[in-house]
């Protein structure tokens, strides 16, 4: 499992999210993702811990945390779903969002 962290700077790195969070126990694993086109930070990342336990006291203490100028948002992370492979749109749209034509 693991544990969402939103809500954060742009300015966030993973060493800073790896002192933070290695206070309430050990750090696996730390994602932090990216704007495809811009390479800036997106303002959420997400923290694998060593236990559920560990976990659970990292949400408890930093949920609502002021950090880096932000109320954090923490809590565990939700399976991530699958998307349609469509590419792009979906469906038949071709593109054209709002081209119905009656």
């Amino acid at each position: 499992m693991s544990i969402y962290v939103g809500n954060l700077s742009y300015q966030v790195t993973e060493d800073a999210i790896n002192t933070v969070f290695g206070e309430y126990g050990t750090v696996r694993r730390v994602q932090i993702p990216t704007d495809r086109e811009t390479g800036r930070v997106r303002g959420f990342a997400f923290v694998e811990m060593a236990s559920d336990s560990e976990e659970q006291a990292a949400i408890d203490a930093l949920d609502g945390a002021e950090w880096m100028g932000r109320d954090l948002k923490v809590n565990k992370a939700k399976p991530r779903e699958e998307r349609p492979s469509s590419g792009g749109w979906g469906g038949d749209n071709r593109g054209r969002r709002n081209d119905r034509r009656y």
